[in-house]
């Protein structure tokens, strides 16, 4: 028998000084370590345990291995990530140094199809208790992480929201301000036609006056929606006028807008995370099933 370069091997050892044999559903290996001269077993778990793992084993309880190999029967070699449960279900030949192992695993029988149903329920019911004992730490950790974040982000924040508030309380009496001088205007101008209109001129000369101030007044209302592409209500112009306050007073004082806009963000975000991250904890359901319900 040649190896993979085409070298013989020294030694062509029987079938039967490697047996393979199932105990409790799991296959179990006896081989004759060289080097130690005694029959050791090794239980394999074949949806888990790969060949490279196999052959680990081997190498770790006989120090005087330096070489072990699989080779399938076309005499390729097997892949180390191959799984066991692949490799048991055909010959196979097992080289380790220069002693050639020829392997016949045993033929199970076929599961009835209850059987396997209950086999695969209980795959199933293992996978699901790994996922979810393991997703808990990691929410747990996750959730460390998040509150970590939490709060960086609000001593980040803290002397900007004290700015923002003085910022805001100045442009908020500004444009307070503002409307009572316009309202106060607004009461002198009436006051002026009237006592023009009944003490000074006559109506039939001041129509004429109010008609243009009328008319001056729509123009600058379709000014206004002309420079802001909004009509002229009230709150609204309140609004424009109190950004423009803050937006001035803020260059003044050098406070960055954008940066706390983004800090902002940054907040809601890890915020939402951790009442996602939360929520399915409490409620022992995952995180997407919540998602969908919502």
């Amino acid at each position: 028998w040649r190896g993979r370069q085409g070298a013989p091997y020294s030694t062509l050892v029987p079938s039967d000084e490697v047996t393979i044999t199932y105990r409790h559903g799991l296959p179990v290996v006896t081989l004759m370590l060289p080097t130690r001269s005694e029959r050791c077993q090794f239980t394999v778990k074949p949806v888990v345990t790969t060949v490279g793992a196999f052959l680990q084993d081997v190498q770790r309880e006989d120090k005087g291995i330096e070489r072990a190999e699989v080779f399938a029967a076309d005499g390729s070699k097997v892949s180390h990530a191959t799984l066991m449960e692949v490799l048991l279900m055909n010959d196979f030949t097992l080289v380790i140094n220069n002693t050639v192992y020829s392997v016949s695993p045993p033929v199970r029988d076929k599961l009835s199809s209850e059987h396997a149903t209950e086999m695969e329920d209980v795959k199933s019911l293992v996978h699901r208790l790994f996922v979810a004992l393991h997703l808990e730490d990691h929410q747990i950790r996750k959730e460390r992480e998040l509150l970590q974040k939490l709060d960086h982000l609000k001593e980040e924040l803290l002397p900007l929201e004290q700015m923002k508030a003085r910022i805001m309380d100045s442009a908020d009496a500004k444009t307070s301000r503002l409307l009572w001088v316009g309202l106060a205007l607004m009461s002198t101008q009436g006051g002026a036609l009237a006592w023009l209109t009944w003490w000074v001129y006559s109506w039939d000369i001041m129509e004429p006056v109010t008609y243009f101030i009328t008319y001056g007044s729509a123009m600058a209302f379709y000014a206004y929606f002309v420079l802001t592409k909004q009509d002229y209500i009230y709150p609204h112009a309140k609004d424009r006028q109190f950004l423009h306050y803050f937006y001035r007073k803020s260059k003044k004082q050098h406070f960055n807008v954008e940066r706390y806009n983004k800090l902002k963000d940054d907040l809601a975000e890890v915020e939402e995370s951790l009442r996602r991250l939360r929520q399915p904890l409490h409620l022992r359901l995952p995180i997407q099933e919540i998602s969908d319900k919502d």
